[in-house]
Order: structure tokens, then sequence, then C-alpha cells
């Protein structure tokens, strides 16, 4: 290990359950409210925070005088909703699609309404183009002006094309909705099946029905020319096809083709009409920083994230409404901050700096981490890596870790060193279909090219009764976005400690090495670094 190995195992014990719960218990009580953006639960933890780092010595991260970003959202909320389909632009209508049962959608440019007319529909498989895998399913078709029909997640059938069943940023609803944007498309709309999405229909359904909030576009934005997005399901689907002389599960076949071309979907038209509100709200992300001691490093960082941001408060359950979010995300905070005390502890031997982005609105899309991605108070290029902690151990130790992101680039392989060291096994995401590494706050960060990582707990509890993995599957499953999410008989902060330790002393090799971490060669997002690092060169 660089630096003195003594002083940094010594520093990684004064990482203690006792102080991972201290930090909870305040964050995670009723008092916050459930740390609701924009709500007063997200000032009084903001002021915990400054407070919390400031007497740890920690420095201001956001231009050297503040410990608080400051950004705007817009709260959208969207009704009045119409989906007609007419055979021919003045056909008789051939289905009048419910909202919320067949379909959701929502204007795309924060605008106050959508008023499509008779646009034609065109089917463009995956809707990827991903030159680096020789794949383009918009091929030489011209959408602009049209609706795109877009088939969820990517080709699954070959361990080397798109990750095999690993879902890729290619296969996430944001990344279609961005190319169809770039593609000139008038609207998009994804068809759900479960077994593409990872979830069922009432997922989407709720999701999308309700208030979303968006970072707000500044005022001289491009003009998007994407005027609505939405979801169908796949039974009203497969009478869209039927309407339009297809066969919606043999088109849904042939997008694994890497030669397969848009299909018109002929002589159909839709029309969607939408209104919507909105409402302004500032939310706040936390950073801080500890200076690095090498004056030729110092200007390059780690970074550390955790959302402190829960549901706030909603519809009572048996008489409780406060979402307190203990395990989510209070205990991820809880290790940042007890990471970055210890870092302090250490200051003249850690070579590169270290900052704490501790994020809001990550409830509401992961849009704290996305304002600091493009708003960054660090340039991507001079961040070594980010650790994102999102949920903990908080159920006891386990023989093994696992990490979203393993094998993915070099920061994955330090923490994999430390664990081996501490004779404990690392394993990857076991269900990467799925699509976790694309909904924590570390994808902003992969997005600008950071090589990041996502630690999850492991799964081997060590010292617990037969059966006790069942129990904790159920109960995270039944806290999980709820007013259960507290603190309860069966929390056992060791695992947390532990693991906490581990990404630390992992986070010191990192901020110590001579090299910045790196994307395994390949990898979905080295280009985009590649690119950061050059730029920073010019």
């Amino acid at each position: 290990m660089m630096g003195d190995e003594k002083e940094v195992n010594d520093a990684a014990k004064d990482i203690t359950k006792e102080e991972l719960m201290d930090h909870i218990a305040v964050l995670s009580s009723d008092e916050f409210q459930g740390r609701g953006t924009g709500t007063e639960g997200e000032q009084m933890s903001v002021d915990y925070l400054v407070n919390e780092l400031q007497a740890l010595g920690a420095e201001p991260g956001v231009g050297d005088t503040s410990f608080v970003q400051s950004f705007p959202l817009l709260g959208q909320t969207t009704y009045d909703h119409s989906m007609k389909v007419r055979s021919g632009v003045v056909g008789s209508s051939l289905m009048d699609l419910s909202f919320y049962d067949d379909f959701v959608a929502w204007p795309s440019n924060q605008g106050l309404s959508v008023d499509v007319k008779n646009a034609e529909l065109v089917y463009v498989g995956y809707g990827i183009q991903a030159p680096e895998y020789d794949w383009d399913d918009y091929k030489d078709v011209d959408v602009e002006g049209k609706i795109v029909v877009i088939k969820n997640n990517d080709p699954e059938y070959d361990e080397d094309l798109f990750g095999g069943r690993a879902r890729l940023y290619y296969g996430r609803y944001t990344y279609k909705y961005e190319k169809a944007k770039e593609m000139g498309a008038i609207g998009a709309i994804i068809i759900h099946t479960t077994p593409t999405a990872g979830y069922g229909w009432s997922v989407v359904s709720n999701s999308w029905s309700r208030e979303r909030f968006y970072v707000k576009a500044p005022a001289d934005a491009p003009a998007n020319p994407t005027l609505f997005n939405a979801w169908i399901t796949y039974d009203r689907a497969v009478e869209l096809f039927k309407a339009a002389g297809q066969d919606v599960e043999a088109l849904l076949d042939a997008a694994d083709d890497p030669s397969f071309r848009p299909v018109a979907l002929g002589g159909l038209r839709m029309s969607v009409g939408l209104r919507s509100t909105y409402r302004e709200i500032f939310a706040q992300n936390v950073v801080a920083t500890i200076p690095g001691s090498d004056p030729n490093l110092a200007d390059e960082h780690l970074v550390l994230t955790a959302h402190f941001d829960h549901l706030g408060v909603t519809q009572p359950i048996d008489g409780d409404a406060i979402n307190n979010g203990a395990e989510d995300n209070a205990a991820g905070v809880s290790a940042v901050l007890e990471m970055m005390e210890s870092f302090k502890s250490i200051q003249p031997v850690i070579r590169r700096s270290v900052t704490a982005v501790i994020v809001s609105a990550e409830e509401v899309g992961l849009l704290g981490s996305e304002f600091w991605a493009q708003n960054p108070t660090v340039p991507p290029a001079k961040v070594t890596a980010n650790i994102n902690l999102d949920g903990m151990n908080v159920y006891g130790p386990t023989n093994d870790l696992v990490i979203i992101g393993l094998g993915r680039n070099s920061m994955a392989d330090l923490v994999v060193q430390e664990a081996t060291m501490a004779g404990r096994p690392v394993y990857p995401d076991q269900a990467p279909e799925n699509g976790i590494f694309y909904r924590s706050d570390h994808f902003n960060m992969a997005k600008v090219g950071i090589p990041a990582i996502f630690p999850n707990p492991g799964r081997e509890f060590l010292g617990k009764p037969a059966g006790y993995l069942e129990l904790v599957d159920s109960l995270s499953a039944a806290n999980y976005h709820s007013v259960n999410d507290e603190v309860n008989e069966y929390w056992d902060l060791t695992g947390a400690e532990q693991d906490t330790r581990i990404f630390f002393k992992a986070a010191v090799k990192a901020l110590n090495s001579d090299a910045l971490q790196t994307w395994t060669p390949g990898d979905e997002f080295e280009a985009t670094r590649l690119k950061s690092l050059e730029l920073d060169k010019d």
C-alpha cells in the first residue's frame, strides 16, 4: 500500500458501526421528514451535512467558498392525455388508447402542451446506433417529423455483443429517447414487456403518471424536435402492428438481426394531445474536499457519491406517512462521512484530493448527480474514479462483497485487491439483465467518462441463523421505498463497518496511484474518457 500502511489501517479502524449509526439515526429520524427534494427536510439535511463536514475539517467544494451547489428543478404534472390511431390521414379511428392502462406519455421538451396530428409511425427495432458493434437500427431511413416505435432493452443473444445478458446503456429507455431526439423524431414510444424492462407495467404506469422532475433547461438550450416520449403496453402494441398488417412478435424478433431496417407501419397515423403544468423548486448538492498532499497530483480527485434525499412524506400507512430512508440512503451518506473523516486524519499521506458529492434529487431521476456531472466542481478529466454508496449492508457481516461494475474498470480492481486481502470474494451483479449499473448516481459520473463503481452488500451472511438471507430479502423488499425503511431489530452494522473499511483502503490506493484509474478497454464509457483526457491536454 502506498503511504504509511499502519496509518491507513488505523484510519480504517476509526470507521465504526457505532459512528455509522449515529449519522443514520439523525438523518432517518422523523424530524427530517423523509428528506424529500425541495422540502424543509432537505434543508435540514443540508445543514446537518455541512456542519459535519466542517467539523471534520473538510473544505468547501463549490468554488472554494461554499459547501452547497444549488440547482433548479421543474416538477412536471401531465394531464388531459389523448392518443388516437387512425387508418390514413382522414380515415376512421382504429383505436383510442387509455392513459395509464394502455399508455403513458409526457412532453419531452418542458413544454406546456403537445398537439401532434396524424403523424406517421416507424418501428426502429431497438433504436440503437452503436458503431463499435457495427450496429445501426436507423440505417438511412429519415424519421424526422415521424413517431418512432421502439423495442426495449438491447440484443442479448451473443456474449460478445452488447454485453450479452448484461444490459448496457443502449438498453435503457433514456438512451432510446435521446437517440430519437438526435434523429429528429417528433415522438418516441417504447413497447413495454416485463422481460425487456425487468419490471411490470404497473411500475411504468405509476412512475410516469405522477409528477416528474427535470433539471430546468437553460433559456438558450437548443430546440428539441421530439415533442413527446411514451410507453405503450404489449397488448396495445399487438393491436397497433396488426392494424398495419404486421406481426409484433415477428418484428420484435427481427430487431436482433444487425441487418434489420426500420419498418413503416403503413397507412397508420397517430395523434397525441397532452397538457402539462410545472412548478419550480431548488435542490441542493453538498460538496466538500480534502486536498491531497502532492502538489503535482492535488488537482486530481477521487469522488465519493451518495444521495441524501428520500421520498419525504406520502400517504399514511397505519398512521405513518414519513419515508425515513434509513437504508436508502442515510446508510450510504453515513459511510461517506465516516470515510471523509478518516481521509482527513491521514491527509499528509494522500497524494490526490478526495471530494464528497452528497447529492439530492436521486429519487426523482438521478438529477443531483446529473446536474453535478454537467456542472462539475472538478473537471471529469481530473477525477480519477468514483465510488458510489447507495444502500449499505445493514443486516450483518458477509463473507462476500458485490460490485456493480466489476471488471469494467481499474477502480473495481482495487476494491477486489482489498477484499481479497481480507479473505472476502467479490462477485459481479447477479442480475445484469436488470441494468442496475444505470440506476444510481455513479451512472451520471460514467456518462462523462469517470471510472465509476457501485458496491452492493454481499449475500453470504456470517454468524446468522438458517434462512437469514431469505429474511433479509423479504425485509428489503417490504421496506424499499416505503414508510418501513427504518432501523429495525435486525439491523447489524458490523457488515457496513467492514465494507466501508475496504472501500476506504481501496480509495487510498486510487488516491496514491501514479496513474489515473481507467476503464477496461472496449467498455462503453472508455471512448468518452479518452476524449475527455485528450481535451484536457489541450
